[in-house]
């Protein structure tokens, strides 16, 4: 308390920011789903200050939580019949928004999530990937859906750093979510040739909460199921991460009209 006095102060006398304490205090202690829910339903200036201030810089719940090793999970080492080069790689993830793409089928979003594996970050409705370059830097910006715990529906957006790993098709994402920095380690499994489908695997931590995950996001360029042909391409893609489909949860995109998908500008400097 004496490190974060303010903080804890203005979030306890804010009904907003105690709510989402209120709320995160009845989760179990390693509820994901209920703790993001929670999160994510009551996100604010306020609530942020506290985690940044708690968590994330005096780590006053002295967690030291590693990101999961396993399982193994390879990225594709060939696109197109050729090897995967760091920059082609950066170029799937850019996907529909790229600049080969023809005028005509061009998207707002890179890709558009059909399902994923995670029950607490992949099944949100309307998950847009926005991938982009600002000069050198690569930046990720998921824009989705949330209905709060009070039954209304809300646009939230997350902005990541993404840095190239080791092997092509392998990239390190940062973002600081909610006051808590989460780090993760995402894959490319699988692309189809046409960019019809594409599988992506993550394995992250948000050490600071004591918060260890991993999933996968299945993604197409209008977030549908590709066709019926694909299906069996599809199912071996997820075999390479362990994953059967009926592992899934599917994401709704029934409704998405109305989503902030303007692209992050940089702050200029002084």
């Amino acid at each position: 308390l004496k490190n974060c006095r303010q903080e804890v102060v203005g979030c306890v006398q804010d009904p907003d920011c105690k709510q989402a304490l209120d709320c995160l205090e009845g989760c179990g202690l390693n509820d994901q789903v209920c703790s993001y829910r929670c999160i994510v339903s009551h996100e604010s200036p306020l609530f942020e200050q506290f985690s940044l201030c708690n968590l994330q810089k005096h780590n006053c719940l002295r967690h030291d939580v590693q990101r999961p090793e396993l399982p193994v999970v390879e990225p594709m080492t060939t696109f197109r019949g050729a090897p995967l080069t760091h920059e082609a790689a950066e170029e799937i993830f850019i996907g529909w928004m790229g600049s080969d793409v023809p005028e005509a089928e061009k998207q707002e979003w890179s890709w558009k999530v059909v399902c994923g594996q995670n029950p607490a970050y992949d099944y949100f409705p309307c998950q847009h990937q926005i991938f982009y370059h600002i000069g050198k830097s690569f930046w990720y910006d998921p824009v989705f859906k949330v209905t709060t715990l009070a039954g209304d529906e809300v646009w939230r957006r997350r902005h990541y750093r993404v840095k190239r790993g080791k092997k092509p098709g392998t990239f390190f994402f940062t973002v600081l979510d909610n006051g808590v920095v989460s780090d993760e380690y995402w894959r490319i499994v699988e692309v189809a040739p046409d960019m019809s489908w594409a599988l992506y695997y993550y394995a992250g931590v948000a050490s600071a909460a004591g918060q260890a995950y991993q999933g996968a996001v299945f993604c197409t360029p209008d977030g549908q199921w590709p066709p019926l042909s694909e299906l069996e391409k599809v199912k071996a893609a997820h075999a390479k991460c362990g994953i059967e489909l009926w592992e899934l949860y599917q994401v709704d995109n029934c409704d998405c009209a109305g989503a902030p998908l303007t692209l992050e500008q940089p702050k200029k400097k002084k």
